[in-house]
């Protein structure tokens, strides 16, 4: 399975500076407080939604009280509008398959952003890509070895990437988080556990096909309303040739 691209998306937000990080969060508290008021719960037990919201504002390190006001103010009916979750689809630079994940209060203002992004950097917003990716559930453990893999396998996960020190665990959707559970009974270091897309095929860049993919990813996901954006470029060769550009 193609996918520890995704660890390298997680990574470049880990290293975000202020300016960014505060960004991050913001992102994080509206899906937050959109969790909260779609499925009229601040219960994370019984609103999965609030579940995997709140997992992966922990993934980014986002600090707690963040996370509280953001639930307490969804709860009480405060700020922060009523958002609702839509996908943009399209192919940036060098053909890659674009999947941009929203939350809006305003669509015709999110769409004419996201179409001006795409047009920008050379790409369209035609044909459909969805079909490209599949739902899973992702777990990074901050640990490698024969304890890892044989849990993971135990447990029932779809598929595990080992790679400097650190474990990426695919599994079912729906599974999540009893393996999430299972890991942390056993002792390992759970770090990320996250819903996510992953592609089905990726394709490899060359050095200025990379430069020009990952301008226009940072450009999608410096936009206010969007929350996520899933590509079939090779993250992680992206990461090689712009580490041998510089």
């Amino acid at each position: 399975m193609a996918g520890h691209s995704k660890w390298a998306q997680i990574k470049r937000k880990k290293g975000a500076n202020d300016k960014q990080r505060g960004k991050v969060i913001s992102k994080h508290v509206r899906a937050i407080q959109s969790a909260v008021r779609s499925g009229n719960s601040g219960d994370a037990s019984t609103n999965l939604a609030l579940k995997n919201a709140l997992s992966a504002a922990k993934s980014d390190n986002v600090p707690i009280d963040n996370i509280d006001r953001a639930v307490e103010r969804a709860l009480g009916g405060g700020e922060g509008g009523n958002f609702e979750p839509v996908y943009y689809e399209g192919y940036g630079p060098a053909g890659v398959a674009m999947l941009v994940e929203a939350l809006t209060d305003n669509k015709n203002r999110t769409a004419g952003e996201v179409r001006h992004v795409f047009s920008k950097h050379g790409g369209n917003m035609s044909g459909s890509t969805a079909w490209q990716f599949d739902t899973k559930g992702m777990i990074i453990v901050e640990q490698t070895g024969d304890a890892v893999e044989e849990a993971a396998i135990e447990l029932g996960a779809e598929d595990l990437e080992a790679d400097d020190g650190t474990s990426v665990i695919y599994t079912a959707a729906a599974d999540l988080y009893a393996v999430v559970e299972g890991l942390q009974s056993r002792g390992l270091p759970v770090d990320v556990v996250q819903i996510t897309k992953l592609p089905q095929t990726q394709t490899a860049l060359t050095p200025h096909e990379a430069e020009k993919v990952m301008n226009f990813l940072e450009s999608l996901e410096d936009l206010d309303d969007v929350q996520n954006v899933y590509t079939t470029a090779d993250l992680d060769s992206i990461g090689e040739s712009v580490d041998a550009a510089g």
